[in-house]
This record gives C-alpha cells, structure tokens and sequence, in this order.
C-alpha cells in the first residue's frame, strides 16, 4: 500500500453531474467541452475543509450517467479533453492533492468499441438469447472476467492512468468481479492505491485474495445513521467491533455518505445527530471519505446550504493532527440506547470519544483517568458532561 494512504482525507464528487454535464453524451464531431478546468475553486475548497485528495467518479467516454463506459483511454467530452486532465492533475499536484479516478470493470455500455465484434466475443458473457447484464440493467454488459484478454485490457487501462499521473482506484462493482480477476490486474500492478466497492461479505478476502489495499466499509456507514435513527447504539458499538477486525488486516475506506446512498442530512432523521456522525466518522481507523456536499448538511440533491460546515472542519483538523488513526482500533467504555463512550488508540496514542443522541445532557462517569476536553460540539466543564444530542472527543491530560 501506499504510504500516502495513510494521510489522505478524500473529498469525493461526480464529475458528470457537479459539473452540470448534459445526461447524455455529446454527438458524434462535436467538440469537448473543458468542464473539468471548472473545478479549480473546488480545489481550495477541499484544502480549506482540511482534505487532501480527490476522489472523481467516472470520467471517461460513457453513453449516459459515466458508469455505462464506451472508451476508457478517452475523457469523456463532457468534461473536456486529455490535456483537460492534464491540467486538473497538474493543479492538484501543484496543491499536494492526490487524484483517484473511478474503474468501472465489471461491466460496459453496449457502445463499448469491442461489444458486437465478433472477433471480441469471448470479452462478453452469454446469458440466454442475449447478454449477461449488471444487475437487471440492460445498457450495461458484464464483462467475461474469466477471459485472460480482458484482464490484460483492464491492466493496461489502470497502468496508463497511474503513469498519466493519477495516484489511485475505486473499483467500481468490485463485490460483482471474482477475486482471482483483481488479483491478476490490481494486485499486480506496483505504486497506486486501490479500493474495491463491496458492499457486505468477507470484507478482508478482497485484500487478502484479490490483492486490493482496501474495500469500502459500508457495514459501519449503515450502523453509525442507523443507530441515530433508532437510538440505538449497541448497534453501533457492535459495527465498531466489526470494524477492529477488519482494520487488523487493512484501513477500510469509511465514509458517511457517496453518490450510491441518500445524502448523511437526508437519511438521518434528527439533524443534530449529524455532528455525531461526523465524530465517529472522523475518530473511527481507516480512510475517510466525504461526499461532496454532505459537509455542508446537503440533503437530497437539493443542495440547499445548511449549517455542518464548521463542525465538519474541526473534525477534519483533529482527524490530520493525529494520523495514527488510520489504523486505530476502539474499545466500548460506556453503551447505552442513547450514549455511547469508546475509546480509540494505536499503540501509545488514546482518545476517548463521546456520543449523546438524547435530548438532555449526559454525564459520563468514566474510570480512565484525568482527561482534558480536547474537541467539543458545545464547551461545557471538561468535557465529560456533554449536551443533547452533542458528542466530546478527550484526551488524557
């Protein structure tokens, strides 16, 4: 893995539609249209919120919504040209900000160059008098993952990127590709950092089988909204102990929203629990990963600017002066419906974090010792009598 990995804060957004690109693709001739030089005041943004790497989804030539890829050695023209990537990555490089793009491998539009070709056939799976599909989805062909030729293909196409300068992976569908596949392409490209989309199973096998660095941790997005929404943090205490034996082999990639699930500001019912999202999200080991808009409270596809800005970007802060996080385990102190106490640590390092999801304040009786309130959603003594809903992060003093 990469040692960068260890550091980055990804600040991820669809290109497609951030950019206000039309939802199909342009006909044939006409020219590229540069939107992707539109996101350089987005670049500042992610510095000033604290984060240090872009997470783009799918920006290659697709038909449709950019998961549906017809060229994957083309910029989508949408978004503009090669030397329009060119440029973001320069200036991102320019700012210390790492780039990951979106793979999309398991499956293709049915505009893909090779899909027709009878020379190609083996690249497609049959199913029935047609093609196998993604998930019920027409317009989008699985590829034949047993095929050597395809596993050569996709190599090539992450290696030109990693050489073009991008600096990592999202596998797209990973949970969808058999894991031999990812261990005869990812697993056997060096440099780059690569994360699989996997949604639930053996979380671990994607690393130790398919020789990725890391899978999305979806387990712990559903406890922590989850638990808020029913007052229920026996629930989430048991997704952090899920999450200890995951980080034991690898960092997951945590986040509390992206472009596939409701909005954070949406799926919690309470919006004074969103603070206490983000604190589990920032003080939880991995690598965290924020939608774009969701630190500022966006609920829906409304983007209606809302309060979460601050609270997000003092969390951020926390999260860069203590990188010892990213492999950070946690252990239960206190867990009611209501509250929940845990303690973070990697070696020497300790943190105690705090969650009040009921409408009065709550005393937390702990027996770890002096601490010192060392980040609070509301100042109140040392930081062991937290507000409702409110959440505390201490450290030993």
């Amino acid at each position: 893995m990469s040692d960068w990995a260890e550091h980055v804060i990804w600040w991820h957004l669809h290109p497609l539609t951030f950019l206000g690109a039309p939802r199909q693709a342009l006909p044939p001739g006409a020219p590229a249209e540069p939107r992707l030089r539109n996101l350089e005041p987005w670049l500042d943004y992610l510095l000033e919120l604290g984060c240090n790497g872009l997470a783009l989804g799918p920006i290659f030539e697709s038909e449709t919504h950019g998961y549906d890829t017809v060229d994957h050695y083309r910029v989508d023209r949408r978004l503009g040209t090669e030397a329009d990537l060119r440029w973001l990555l320069d200036e991102c490089r320019r700012r210390g900000i790492r780039v990951m793009l979106d793979g999309v491998f398991n499956h293709v539009g049915r505009g893909f160059g090779r899909f027709g070709d009878p020379a190609y056939e083996k690249w497609f799976v049959r199913d029935g008098d047609d093609w196998a599909n993604f998930e019920g989805h027409r317009h989008l062909v699985v590829l034949n993952h047993d095929e050597p030729a395809v596993a050569e293909y996709v190599t090539g196409v992450m290696r030109h990127w990693l050489d073009f300068g991008v600096d990592g992976w999202r596998l797209d569908a990973a949970y969808a590709v058999p894991l031999p596949f990812w261990k005869r392409t990812a697993g056997a490209i060096d440099g780059g950092w690569f994360v699989g989309e996997v949604i639930h199973g053996d979380y671990p096998a994607w690393v130790r089988d398919g020789g990725l660095d890391s899978i999305t941790q979806y387990e712990l997005w559903k406890a922590i909204w989850s638990s808020l929404n029913d007052l229920n943090f026996f629930e989430l205490a048991w997704a952090l102990e899920r999450h200890d034996t995951f980080s034991a082999d690898f960092a997951p990639m945590t986040f509390a929203g992206n472009h596939d699930v409701t909005r954070l500001a949406s799926a919690i019912t309470d919006r004074r629990h969103i603070g206490l999202a983000l604190a589990v999200l920032f003080t939880t080991g991995g690598v965290p990963s924020i939608y774009a808009g969701d630190e500022q409270a966006f609920r829906g596809v409304k983007h209606d600017a809302e309060n979460g800005d601050d609270e997000n970007q003092q969390l951020i802060g926390l999260r860069r002066r203590h990188p010892w996080l990213h492999r950070a385990v946690t252990r239960p102190l206190h867990v009611a419906n209501k509250q929940l106490a845990y303690e973070v640590s990697a070696g020497d390092h300790r943190l105690i974090v705090l969650l009040n999801a009921a409408d009065d304040g709550h005393e937390f009786a702990l027996e770890t010792g002096p601490l010192r309130a060392l980040l609070t959603h509301d100042t109140i003594d040392n930081g062991t009598l937290v507000p409702g809903p409110g959440w505390s992060i201490l450290e030993p003093s």
